[in-house]
């Protein structure tokens, strides 16, 4: 990035010293043009200072573009630059050969070559910052990860042991670092002391966080709950988490669409056609010009206006909005991708995506949305005795088994805590405190603590057993199988359960049914049970024949191949490793969330927002793209095919009208301008067709159960999602 920077500071000083130079020449004309009778000005406009400026504009502010034409000319890879240099040269020539040899009659034109550089010179600036634009919003994302870690001095896990600040870039394999409760975890290792549950969920996709004792394995850039780890780097701070979202953001600059390529190919064929048109165009105003249209040479010879038009075609045709069209639109749309949250591994895949007919979804923390939530709440009391008070036999009713769990939850950081606190708080229990120094946690088991003179435990069914309950006098109901269940023991006896879910996300029926509208069609690719699978898939609107569950991470990749050979393009929408088969298999892999580990790796969009409408937003955005780069290449070659045949004189003998290089090299200037504005247009496109899209997605609340029903009638204002 710096380098880019500094790379742009050096263009803006060439621009600066061109435009100044092309302004002091514009400054000659008008004076002379005005009349005016300073000494001084005189000497503005005078043949030698204009020489002066225009040798001082090519070995100045116009070398590199010159030598950088010559040199692909001369490697029979001519470019953009060649065409520049070579009508800035022959200009120059003409001129200077007019100057030095009057007898010729011939005209100086040394304004033409100051003022060419001095357009191509602004349309390679403007360039320049918007890459580093489209790159500075990506970079953005990388303060996601920690910049620093804990390092252990000493490395002596048993006896008392310092730490100190270090870059985690500068962490070496073997380096011990301490992890406090609430830290990212700063790079990849393996625990060696400590106990603790981390959140995975960025990585994985699956909403509950894992118990990590020592010889676990942790990931950098996950996040470490409620415990203090000792953990030994395996991977240095280079090659971490951090060091992938690096690479992810120098691939998205640098990856060309085919379109892109076709363009650079067209561009270089082009500009032998052009040296070819303008040899003719020499040939002909040169030899029969003069001859069948006599009127048309009103002053110098035949060979100055030869000369001068050739020079005009090889100005005029310089390919640059030709070799814009499709950079500026794919530089544009990979940063707005990014200032909305979407990360855009190249133009390669916003044209491949554009042209995608078939995705298919993963479940669990896609069409799901990976945190849990509370769904039902039961109690030993009957259904008759629901509103009775607690007592001494143990009966207790939704809301006070809510308030004491609540209660012991409040102090930990563990999603499913959270969601009961949530759920608490949606019913308006009131807050109760625990007595101090009663509460104890064990990460992975669940939490104890004295409320209003109440042993609360809440966690695991062994958990709660070892605090004191005697047996399970709940049976496992079959609407809940597939919840996760939350015990909780009032002073020895098992009081209740809390059933907790991984909620369907609010916008995904509605992105599934725009999907299908588009006539793209669905599928639902899941590893969980049949029922679970199924459930979910007629929630959201998929159908049942397209629904595929029981599936093993290498399954889904063949799965995803065998749509691709039914002539399909497939793109897969998933959040893990078991969906990272799936996703190098697609034509676009999709992941949600944070996933720039293990799913992001193979993935080519990252829907950084974690909401399933940004996969709407993803689409238009490619669609919008490639519908501005086949715009940007019309209007390159329709200006091309007007602009070419005036350059050459074709309406000298009949308007009298002619394009000296200056004219040409400013409309030239002026179709980059052009690309280049229909490519910022772009943004305001897709604004409004986001909109659209929003207006669409209005979230609508799906019921899951008859306690969440009771809630909503209650006038819940939010979900009771755990929040991290």
């Amino acid at each position: 990035m710096d380098e880019k920077r500094n790379q742009l500071k050096k263009s803006g000083r060439e621009l600066a010293v061109s435009w100044t130079l092309c302004a002091i020449c514009l400054i000659g004309h008008l004076s002379h043009f005005f009349g005016a009778k300073a000494s001084w000005i005189h000497a503005l406009h005078s043949t030698g200072f204009h020489m002066s400026l225009s040798l001082f504009t090519l070995l100045g502010p116009g070398r590199q573009l010159i030598i950088d034409g010559l040199k692909s000319l001369i490697k029979g890879a001519p470019n953009m630059n060649t065409l520049v240099g070579l009508g800035a040269i022959s200009s120059f020539t003409v001129s200077s050969l007019a100057a030095l040899i009057p007898k010729l009659g011939w005209k100086a034109f040394f304004e033409e070559p100051v003022m060419l550089i001095a357009f191509v010179l602004l349309g390679r600036n403007l360039e320049q910052r918007a890459k580093i634009k489209a790159t500075s919003d990506m970079t953005g994302l990388l303060s996601l990860l920690p910049s620093k870690a804990r390092l252990v001095v000493n490395g002596d896990l048993e006896e008392s042991s310092s730490t100190v600040e270090v870059p985690c870039s500068s962490l070496s394999v073997g380096d011990q670092i301490v992890i406090l409760p609430g830290d990212r975890v700063p790079a990849d290792g393996i625990v060696r002391a400590g106990r603790s549950t981390v959140d995975e969920s960025s990585f994985t996709g699956e909403p509950l966080p894992v118990t990590k004792l020592p010889g676990a394995e942790v990931a950098a850039g996950s996040i470490n709950l409620n415990g203090t780890l000792t953990v030994e780097v395996r991977r240095p701070g280079g090659e971490t988490s951090m060091g992938d979202i690096v690479r992810l953001v120098e691939a998205a600059q640098s990856r060309e669409a085919p379109v892109q390529r076709l363009a650079d190919k067209v561009a270089g064929h082009f500009t032998y056609g052009v040296m070819t048109l303008s040899a003719a165009t020499f040939m002909f105003w040169n030899l029969f010009g003069a001859r069948i249209l006599p009127a048309t040479i009103h002053q110098g010879s035949p060979l100055s206006l030869a000369l001068q038009l050739s020079c005009s075609v090889l100005v005029i045709a310089c390919p640059c909005a030709l070799g814009l069209a499709t950079p500026t639109a794919v530089l544009v749309g990979t940063s707005l991708g990014a200032t909305k949250g979407l990360l855009l591994r190249g133009g390669s895949i916003l044209e491949k995506f554009s042209m995608v007919n078939t995705i298919v979804f993963d479940k669990t923390g896609t069409l799901t949305i990976g945190r849990p939530v509370v769904t039902k709440v039961v109690t030993q009391v009957h259904e008759k005795e629901r509103d009775s008070k607690p007592g001494s036999n143990g009966k207790w009713s939704e809301v006070d088994l809510l308030k004491l769990a609540a209660g012991v939850e409040s102090n930990t950081i563990h999603p499913i805590g959270k969601a009961i606190v949530e759920a608490a708080r949606a019913v308006n229990c009131p807050n109760v405190k625990v007595a101090d120094g009663t509460f104890v946690e064990e990460p992975g088991s669940g939490a104890v603590a004295t409320i209003e003179n109440k042993r609360v435990s809440v966690g695991t069914l062994d958990w709660v057993q070892r605090h004191g309950v005697d047996g399970n006098p709940f049976l496992e109901m079959d609407e809940f199988k597939n919840q996760s269940v939350v015990y909780v023991g009032v002073d020895g006896i098992l009081a209740g359960v809390i059933y907790v879910e991984d909620q369907i996300r609010e916008d995904a029926a509605n992105v599934v049914k725009s999907l299908s509208s588009q006539g793209i069609n669905v599928y639902l690719l899941s590893g969980d049970k049949k029922s679970s699978a199924e459930y979910v898939a007629s929630v959201v609107g998929i159908p049942k024949e397209k629904v595929f569950y029981g599936v093993k991470p290498d399954e889904k990749g063949k799965f995803i191949s065998k749509l691709q050979k039914d002539e399909k393009i497939v793109a897969m929408v998933g959040d893990g490793i078991n969906d990272a088969a799936a996703l190098a298999s697609s034509h676009v892999g999709i992941a949600m969330g944070g996933g720039v580990g293990a799913a992001s790796e193979v993935s080519s969009i990252v829907l950084m927002g974690n909401r399933l409408s940004q996969l709407l937003d993803a689409l238009e955005l490619s669609k919008l793209t490639m519908k501005t780069v086949e715009q940007n290449l019309w209007w390159a070659f329709a200006y091309n095919i007007v602009g070419i045949p005036i350059a050459a004189g074709t309406l000298l003998p009949v308007t009298g009208t002619m394009l000296t290089p200056s004219i040409a090299g400013a409309l030239m200037g002026l179709s980059s301008v052009g690309v280049m504005t229909n490519s910022l247009l772009l943004r305001l496109r897709f604004i409004s067709k986001q909109n659209q899209i929003s207006g669409a997605l209005l979230p609508k609340r799906e019921t899951h159960s008859d306690w969440e029903a009771t809630v909503q009638d209650d006038k819940l204002k939010h979900p009771h999602t755990a929040i991290r």
